[in-house]
């Protein structure tokens, strides 16, 4: 016997008992973009790789270690893309979407990272991401940040999800926090690890993000960013604070909430749990006024988030929270007899058309009607129709309800999906 070929390691199958999941929390997800004024744009999964090269940076761990690049037959450097933030800025870009406009964007799909799979990190991951562009005031910050809240609600996650917030300020507020940073921690170098070491001056306050328990003194010790923030940025960011305030979303500021790129400013948020382990980041976003410049577009504001689909699904599940899914059919139809099998064809057809909103499967492969009650039960219908030649000679059908203790009944076949809507 040849060997069998599996997945690749930390890229996983979506096995059909799991899809109805993933279809109620994508629609979810979709909807509630959708009745805010969002629109959808998709992008390829292979870009160039200096895309992210410019856009997340050659000294962060995500373009040095973990991105999937090869070349390919024209000598082009090409990347599965890591994220969406990129390829959302570069589509608006190349197709004139962003320059004096506003635009409000979601995207969903596949993402590639070459980590160490564990829970709730994988691989190939599945992103749902937001962008808002052309606003530079702080109440798209807000909406943005209560559009997640809304998917909470309607998830029923928001008991187990806290909303921290943090501001970044502008580029040269943060330059001159970095000099404060580095001198800071060069005092407290015996007392870094290795990440820490390497990202001393490469990219300092991705240290304040450290989660090696040893650091925690230090960096509780650390110069505050807030403490370093420019005028304009602290009113955006207390204006930002009034309106989650005034919408009743709760939030507590976490000063050691941070980006490492150089185009994220202002505001920066996650929305965490405790329900799963290390993995506790749900949804991250913040505003990122440089990118569009930085892959060459002009400067235009503009702040979203993306979460990760797997460790959604993970928190609904480790909850609880999971809804009761739709079986795989409304209606399977039995037949009994060569002809009445041909007529049952007719008749699933015209069920279809006429209740479009019926799942019908039509039994195929044969078999006595005890082996098709059988797959008719297993299939999770609410009604089982029974055609045989007696049935089909009068133009009737019998209808046996599966789920509820109701009697059977003969029905017209003309009169069927009237009965049945």
């Amino acid at each position: 016997m040849s060997k069998q070929i599996q997945a690749i390691r930390g890229m996983n199958d979506c096995l059909p008992q799991d899809s109805a999941l993933w279809q109620y929390v994508e629609t979810t997800l979709r909807d509630t973009a959708a009745s805010y004024g969002y629109s959808e744009i998709r992008f390829p999964i292979v870009e160039m790789t200096e895309l992210f090269k410019r856009s997340i940076g050659e000294v962060t761990d995500i373009v040095e270690k973990e991105m999937y690049t090869f070349t390919d037959r024209n000598g082009d450097s090409l990347t599965l893309r890591p994220e969406g933030t990129a390829c959302c800025v570069r589509a608006g870009n190349e197709h004139g979407l962003l320059y004096n406009q506003e635009q409000r964007l979601w995207y969903t799909g596949p993402m590639f990272r070459h980590e160490r799979p564990q829970k709730g990190r994988y691989r190939q991951f599945h992103q749902f991401g937001l962008e808002a562009f052309g606003i530079a005031t702080p109440d798209i910050d807000a909406e943005v940040i209560i559009l997640t809240a809304r998917i909470w609600q309607k998830l029923g996650l928001t008991p187990y999800v806290k909303l921290e917030l943090n501001s970044l300020g502008s580029n040269e507020a943060r330059a001159a926090y970095r000099d404060k940073l580095v001198a800071y921690l060069e005092q407290h170098k015996d007392l870094l690890d290795e990440d820490s070491l390497r990202r001393l001056y490469s990219n300092p306050l991705r240290v304040l993000d450290s989660k090696n328990p040893a650091l925690a003194e230090v960096l509780a010790k650390a110069p505050q960013l807030a403490e370093h923030l420019d005028a304009e940025s602290a009113a955006h960011f207390a204006s930002l604070q009034q309106r989650l305030t005034a919408a009743g979303i709760e939030f507590v500021i976490n000063p050691r909430l941070v980006r490492g790129l150089d185009y994220y400013n202002k505001t920066v948020f996650e929305w965490v749990t405790t329900e799963l382990g290390a993995q506790g980041t749900v949804c991250a976003g913040g505003r990122y006024d440089g990118l569009v410049e930085q892959l060459g577009g002009k400067a235009t504001p503009a702040v979203g988030f993306a979460m990760g689909l797997e460790r959604l699904i993970l928190l609904l599940q480790s909850l609880n929270l999971a809804p009761d899914l739709p079986a795989q059919a409304d209606i399977y139809l039995l037949a009994m007899g060569e002809t009445a099998e041909l007529a049952a064809i007719s008749v699933a057809e015209r069920l279809r058309s006429e209740l479009p909103a019926k799942r019908v499967i039509l039994h195929c492969g044969g078999g006595n009607l005890k082996k098709q009650f059988k797959k008719a039960d297993k299939s999770g219908a609410a009604i089982a129709l029974i055609l045989g030649e007696e049935e089909l000679a009068r133009q009737e059908i019998t209808v046996k309800w599966l789920r509820e203790e109701k009697p059977q009944q003969t029905l017209k076949l003309s009169e069927l999906a009237q009965q049945l809507a």
